[in-house]
């Protein structure tokens, strides 16, 4: 709408100046021709009733006085010339002579010659203004040419030009008036159609798969609004059914997987277990003297198999419960600390900007991200000259930070998107689950953790930690 505003006033005054030009050309041409035909009715005039012969010798006597009274009587400048284009007689004073050419173009002869009308007018522009200046011949009583008589013309747009620029005025104000009308209409007119559809996009927006989502209602839509909102509220419908269908296969699916993965762990250990036993039976002598060394020996490996059963057990039970937010206020600088102190390698370094950050966490759940990063990055550096393991604290805006870079084997591409997962693992021992407890932990606390890895160079695992909640409750608290 605003555009068609734009465009028609745009080419509404450009179709203005055209005609307004038009009509000054028109009008021009018509006063210079009405001109000239008083001015030779005026001559015609005066060549009846003069006394002298009339010819082209006597043009100058003839009109010697009367060229100024036709002049004055019909407010026009004039000249008169003989056949072969001298200056005769002018309408100007003897000062100003001067400035009216004595002679003819002979182009301007020519030109006359070879008109059908026997006239011709010349077109110039002369100082900035347009100028005429037509050509007839003066006939005496037989028709014959005698004289050839000029009238120049000055073309004056300056009324013209004054009464085009009012009225373009006056159009620019009219169309600004629409332009801002259109301008309000358009926008009252997209917030009437575009508020129906805002909704729908602000549903859209909201729409996820991991929580029951509201319909669309609106009240008198129109029909192709209408028809979208159905449509939107079908795949709703649609969308719950899936996410309820994903959500069974999902928990099926994982309980499956936890079953391999338990029933695995659990082969590992009882292999061992079978073996020994079936070596002992075979070999069991009451007799033998050394008897007691080798009861104490088989205890020893079935009790290293049953800790180590133990152990699996352990770590899937602590998987599967989800970390109690059991939040108190400690320095998690210091808890750090205290969890690289169970590490006896020398190559693992902690700096911290800060001596004391302050959060409300859990102490074990904070010491079990951390030395289960410290552990992962351990596994990473073993074949390297000169392993270094980097664990840093910092406070970043509303944020506590905790990284953990090593200078290890890295981690592969291929591998990058499974690293979370909870049974995931590249190493030849261990369940894989050790990040995944660690990402279950930091979400938990509405936190994230994120790492960047090249394979050969090293890892850095960083978690954040949310600290504006415990900042208000410290003020409020105070």
């Amino acid at each position: 709408m605003i555009l068609l505003v734009v465009i028609a006033s745009i080419l509404i005054a450009g179709v203005t100046v055209f005609q307004y030009n038009e009509q000054s050309k028109d009008y021009h041409i018509g006063r210079l021709e009405r001109k000239e035909e008083q001015v030779r009715q005026s001559v015609e005039y005066v060549l009846r009733e003069t006394t002298y012969p009339v010819t082209t010798e006597n043009l100058h006597l003839i009109f010697q006085m009367e060229i100024y009274r036709i002049a004055n009587t019909q407010n026009q400048r004039l000249n008169i010339y003989d056949l072969e284009g001298q200056l005769l007689k002018s309408s100007r004073p003897k000062f100003v002579i001067d400035s009216v050419s004595n002679c003819l173009d002979t182009q301007i002869l020519i030109n006359l010659e070879n008109s059908p009308t026997k006239r011709y007018v010349e077109e110039k522009a002369l100082a900035g203004d347009n100028y005429k200046a037509s050509y007839t011949y003066i006939n005496d009583k037989s028709l014959k040419p005698i004289g050839i008589l000029n009238l120049p013309y000055y073309e004056d747009d300056s009324f013209n030009n004054m009464e085009l620029r009012e009225f373009l005025t006056r159009l620019a104000g009219v169309y600004l008036l629409m332009l801002l009308i259109a301008i309000a209409l358009s926008y009252f007119i997209s917030t009437y159609i575009t508020r129906s559809l805002q909704t729908v996009s602000d549903m859209l927006g909201r729409t996820h798969l991991t929580r029951r989502n509201k319909k669309i209602l609106i009240d008198n839509p129109s029909l192709e609004i209408k028809k979208l909102i159905t449509s939107y509220n079908a795949m709703i419908d649609e969308l719950e059914q899936s996410a309820v269908k994903l959500a069974r296969s999902e928990r099926e699916q994982a309980w499956r997987e936890m079953a391999k993965q338990v029933a695995h762990e659990i082969k590992n250990p009882l292999t061992p277990m079978r073996l020994t036993v079936q070596s002992f039976e075979r070999k069991f002598d009451p007799k033998d003297p050394d008897i007691e060394n080798k009861v104490e020996e088989f205890s020893k490996t079935l009790i290293q198999q049953i800790d180590t059963m133990s152990s699996i057990a352990s770590a899937f039970s602590n998987f599967a419960e989800m970390p109690a937010q059991q939040n108190e206020t400690l320095n998690v600088v210091k808890i750090v600390k205290l969890a690289l102190d169970i590490f006896n390698e020398d190559y693992i370094h902690f700096i911290s900007d800060r001596d004391e950050i302050i959060a409300k966490m859990d102490r074990t759940q904070l010491i079990r991200v951390v030395t289960n990063l410290v552990k992962n990055a351990i596994q990473a550096v073993p074949e390297v000259a000169a392993p270094r393991i980097l664990v840093s604290v910092a406070e970043e805006e509303d944020k506590v930070k905790i990284c953990v870079a090593d200078n290890g084997i890295g981690i592969e591409d291929e591998f990058k998107e499974k690293i979370f997962e909870p049974k995931f693992t590249t190493k030849s021992s261990g369940m894989g689950l050790g990040l995944g407890m660690v990402k279950n932990i930091v979400e938990t606390y509405q936190g994230n953790i994120t790492f960047t890895s090249q394979p050969g160079k090293g890892t850095v695992f960083t978690v954040k930690l949310p600290k504006e909640k415990i900042k208000k409750e410290q003020n409020n608290s105070a």
